[in-house]
């Protein structure tokens, strides 16, 4: 992050504003909704700031800008086309602590001017730190056409409850839990539809009804094989929401950074077949639901594939916690996808199978021979430690010994890697790489695609 995003109070304070063309119009009607008072110096203004002066606290002085004429002033705007003025008035401020912005002049400006999407009293700013401003205006625009306007009077109703919604919940985390239920359920819903006298007779009946503590959730989402944009919307609103976040090894950083900042982080990794490990976290899904916390189990992939998922929710099933249920994009699928091997084919694959590596009691006794079919695409999931045995395997139970292998290591991130080999030269490649989990094991004739259409840069 190279600005710190703040937000200044300017209401009544003085600024100053230099330039009278159409950018220091712009930067001067931002000014005016944080109803600030404006002096503006330049030789000439232009027409529509001077009708602006007129209805506004505006004093348009007339002259050219001399070193005197910064004075106490909250806020110095350059708004010339001037380079050397610009540039001295750049360092006048400076030496006076004063917070100053260069229009289009980053390395002269102590603080830059975002794009905003004002729904005031919410305000949101988007900033590429002067690098694209075009770019900030186009992800403003895109935040325009999601984010409805009656945010604002949403905002100002939960200000007017705010004080007394903390004298009814004395715990942040009951407080915490009710806003969020105003801001998604019924009483949001009727601002935005335009009944705001409802929705403030819902939110005093929420007030009312709404009881202090009680058992918690447990959110068992998919978090997909890395890449934080392959999440699903309800993944991300939960893990934003939810008061502790238990995540093992497989989950990405990019996907850790979106949970709230606030949220407890609990890591529970464990390797493969620490059956104890897996209970002890069962009991801690359990333990932490009961004392009234909102619990996101964050775990990589698909819950349900591979993931120990059903495990989990038939313990929060037999305690009656109440849990939802996320699915993500499993390894499989958006491994294969981003290292441009497709798991079917009319060509080459008309049927793929999952297969995890490690079975709970530690053995490999899976039907080899079922898997030692033409035309189909065979995924091995933790298959690492284990790779060279499944492909000798493969090979005694009478797969051919030039079928095409693929590991896909961490897959769908910029440190994605993608070896392709055969069956019986795949022992050379294990010992020539040096290869870190998580990896995925594809087998098939679909493996060979990947040359022509692998699109994700390595």
């Amino acid at each position: 992050m190279e600005y710190l995003p703040i937000f200044i109070n300017l209401r009544n304070k003085k600024c100053l504003v230099i330039g009278g063309g159409s950018v220091a119009l712009r930067k001067i009607n931002l000014l005016l909704k944080a109803q600030t008072k404006i002096d503006c110096i330049a030789m000439n203004f232009c027409d529509d700031l001077i009708a602006l002066s007129e209805t506004n606290d505006i004093d348009l002085v007339a002259k050219h800008f001399e070193p005197g004429d910064i004075r106490s002033y909250s806020v110095i705007i350059s708004a010339t086309n001037d380079e050397s003025l610009n540039t001295l008035v750049s360092k006048i401020a400076h030496e006076s602590g004063t917070p100053v912005n260069v229009v289009d002049s980053p390395d002269l400006s102590s603080f830059i001017m975002p794009s905003i999407v004002d729904r005031a009293p919410v305000v949101i700013a988007i900033s590429s730190a002067g690098k694209a401003p075009v770019l900030a205006r186009i992800i403003r625009a895109k935040l325009e056409t999601i984010i409805p306007n009656a945010y604002g009077e949403l905002a100002e109703i939960a200000g007017q409850y705010r004080e007394k919604v903390k004298q009814r919940f004395n715990n942040i985390k009951d407080r915490r839990k009710f806003w969020e239920g105003v801001f998604s359920g019924v009483v949001a819903e009727k601002v935005f539809s335009g009944r705001s006298q409802e929705a403030v007779k819902e939110l005093e009946k929420r007030l009312i009804e709404t009881k202090e503590g009680g058992l918690g959730e447990v959110y068992l989402v998919g978090a997909g094989p890395g890449d934080p944009d392959l999440l699903t919307f309800k993944a991300l609103r939960l893990i934003q929401q939810a008061d502790v976040v238990l995540y093992d090894r497989l989950v990405s950083k990019g996907v850790l950074e979106l949970v709230r900042r606030d949220a407890e982080m609990i890591y529970v990794g464990k390797k493969g077949g620490e059956s104890s490990r897996q209970v002890e976290i069962n009991k801690l899904m359990v333990d932490l639901a009961n004392s009234g916390q909102r619990v996101c189990r964050l775990k990589g992939g698909d819950p349900f594939i591979f993931g120990r998922g059903g495990e989990e929710i038939e313990t929060l099933s037999d305690n009656g916690i109440s849990f939802q249920v996320v699915p993500g994009i499993t390894a499989a699928s958006g491994c294969s996808a981003y290292a441009g091997i497709p798991l079917t084919h009319r060509d080459y694959s008309q049927s793929c199978r999952f297969v995890t590596a490690h079975l709970k009691d530690g053995s490999d006794n899976l039907p080899w021979s079922e898997f030692v079919v033409e035309q189909q695409t065979v995924i091995f999931y933790m298959a690492l430690t284990s790779a060279n045995h499944v492909c000798q395997q493969l090979i005694n139970h009478g797969m051919r010994k030039d079928m095409p292998v693929a590991l896909v290591e961490r897959g769908t991130t910029p440190e994605q890697k993608v070896y392709t080999t055969t069956l019986t030269e795949f022992s050379n490649l294990i010992n020539d790489k040096e290869i870190h989990a998580p990896t995925l094991l594809i087998v098939g004739e679909v493996v060979n695609l990947r040359e022509k259409l692998g699109w994700y840069g390595e």
